[in-house]
């Protein structure tokens, strides 16, 4: 299927239909980075598949993260040495197969006097990371000196100041992640759909046969039949499995993950590079890092509601951040006026039987998948950088049950480790940046739709060629261009405005006044394209401002 093949609201209806009008062989519900991956695997393997979720897809935890691809080196501390085995070998593979979406990042993690971690340990730490990923990293560490530091990173703390390690991990477009690894799902034949929540489950022979999808924006509902069900809900996995069993006891812990994001210009180094801290506050693990021009400070790790669509980021959470922040970074004297956004997710962490009184922060990120006895395979806990395994994993499981049902072959675990997502495919990012800027674009939007796009800038390009105010800027001083509207509706299944302004271009939050000024004629470009009247216009208008009002309100919570 060639790159810039349809992935729009006509791609999304014909999915529905076709979904519901035959038998799909695995319908997997959860549109975040688990289902997404799982979708891809089981499409790859030439299984009729189906995915939808209620939301957009990344709606949830997988838009919210705090955007890294890394070994955990914070789970060396707990022993849990198989999962950085595997996170590394997976950050590998993703700086591959999507090299536009996942790009390494250096990190500094300094060490002071009577830290909770010190020196010697978090030397020795760093040769272990090196060792477990078979010293494959971008680059291995290397130990700096005080005075190294100093240079290197002159605005932390420098009373107690030992040395730090200069590490490398990698950071990732999370939102445009999740989107990419749909995309690819579709390609191979899947039939996805945003804005399609399951209400029921059927169980026409006591087995989980299916599911009533209820179309979120028209109201239409719909039975998909499917020989397997795939729980891939994230946060919303026991909500689904009771869907099932009523009475299921919980398989998750869920703790919260909140950020905040302020200029870059008042924290952190002016070259892109990470800074790993130990919170004064409660000696967890809290990073600093670089994000255009911002810099954003994350993330807590606290139990949390369990009720996922109610998370949000309280003035207790900003609070605790900045407090955090200022105490490595003395000069930058962050307050609540400073912070530009925030956002945060639901982690969901498998609950142990004797967890006892654990911390957040020490709760396994270890994933589990589950079969209920009516037969719905549940993939619960893990984390953004496993998500390919996870897939592989259900994938096995999906195959073997087909197997068993109707006798047919065991279907083979497809190259997902080597097929480049969509926008993947170039070798060389630096050939398509320099085709893109012989095209006309500005340096700065040229760099911005590379590493949004990666190959698929071309035909971002190519709408501008068909019409130049394309080209303009969506908010002046800025690289986005009027062009990806367009896009993100024809290729990229965009249906509502926060689907743009948050998890396409990410202006919520990046643009001042989380892009306020840009609402209305947006609105008004996607009414021409989805063909929608006034009313539907106006309710886009509300139900964005009201994300910002909610975004905002830990502010009143600070002031009170």
């Amino acid at each position: 299927m060639p790159a810039e093949s349809p992935f729009s609201q006509q791609t999304r209806a014909a999915a529905l239909a076709s979904m519901a009008a035959d038998p799909v062989d695995v319908l997997v519900i959860g549109g975040g980075i688990t289902g997404a991956g799982v979708a891809r695997d089981a499409a790859l393997r030439g299984l009729r598949t189906a995915l939808v979720d209620k939301g957009d897809f990344a709606a949830g935890t997988s838009s919210v993260s705090s955007r890294l691809i890394h070994g955990g080196i914070r789970y060396l501390e707990q022993g849990d040495f198989r999962l950085v085995f595997e996170a590394s070998r997976e950050r590998r593979v993703l700086l591959r197969i999507a090299p536009h979406l996942v790009r390494p990042l250096p990190f500094l993690f300094p060490v002071y006097r009577g830290a909770r971690v010190p020196a010697w340990q978090l030397r020795a730490g760093m040769w272990l990371y090196d060792i477990l990923s078979a010293f494959r990293n971008v680059e291995n560490h290397r130990w700096l000196s005080a005075r190294q530091v100093r240079r290197t990173e002159p605005g932390l703390r420098d009373r107690g100041l030992r040395g730090a390690a200069l590490y490398y991990d990698a950071q990732v477009d999370d939102a445009r992640l999740v989107l990419a690894t749909v995309r690819s799902a579709a390609r191979a034949g899947a039939l996805t759909a945003n804005y399609a929540e399951v209400t029921t489950l059927l169980k026409p022979d006591g087995q989980v046969r299916g599911a009533t999808v209820r179309d979120v924006l028209s109201g239409e509902t719909r039975y998909v039949r499917a020989l397997t069900v795939v729980n891939a809900g994230g946060p919303w996995v026991d909500a689904v499995r009771r869907l099932d069993e009523p009475d299921a006891r919980p398989l998750l812990r869920t703790t919260k993950g909140a950020h905040v994001a302020v200029p870059r210009r008042r924290i952190g180094a002016a070259d892109a590079r990470g800074v790993t801290l130990l919170s004064p506050i409660d000696g967890r693990v809290i990073f600093v890092l670089p994000w255009g021009d911002q810099s954003y400070v994350g993330t807590t790790d606290t139990d949390a509601d369990p009720l996922p669509d109610a998370v949000r980021v309280t003035g207790e959470d900003v609070r605790y951040l900045l407090r955090s922040a200022n105490a490595a970074f003395p000069d930058a004297h962050l307050s609540p006026a400073d912070v530009v956004s925030v956002w945060a997710g639901l982690r969901a962490l498998l609950r142990e039987d004797d967890e006892g009184g654990a911390a957040p922060s020490q709760v396994s990120r270890e994933h589990r998948m589950v079969e209920s006895a009516h037969g719905l395979i549940t993939i619960a806990g893990g984390k953004l950088t496993t998500y390919r395994v996870m897939g592989q994993e259900v994938g096995d499981r999906v195959a073997m049950r087909l197997h068993e049902l109707d006798g047919r072959p065991v279907a083979a675990r497809p190259p997902t480790d080597r097929i480049p997502l969509p926008g993947g495919e170039a070798a060389d990012l630096d050939v398509v940046r320099e085709s893109v800027r012989a095209r006309g674009m500005p340096e700065r939007t040229a760099e911005h739709l590379v590493s949004h796009y990666g190959s698929e800038a071309a035909a971002i390009c190519n709408l501008v060629d068909r019409d130049r105010a394309l080209g303009e800027a969506i908010v002046p001083g800025r690289p986005e261009i009027w062009g990806e509207v367009t896009h993100a509706v024809e290729r990229e299944m965009a249906l509502r405005v926060q689907d743009v302004l948050i998890r396409r271009l990410h202006l919520f939050h990046e643009a001042p006044e989380h892009a306020g000024a840009v609402v209305a004629p947006l609105a008004q470009r996607m009414k021409k394209l989805l063909g929608w009247d006034e009313v539907r216009e106006a309710e886009e208008l509300v139900d964005y401002f009201r994300l910002v009002e909610r975004a905002r309100s830990f502010r009143s919570e600070l002031t009170a």
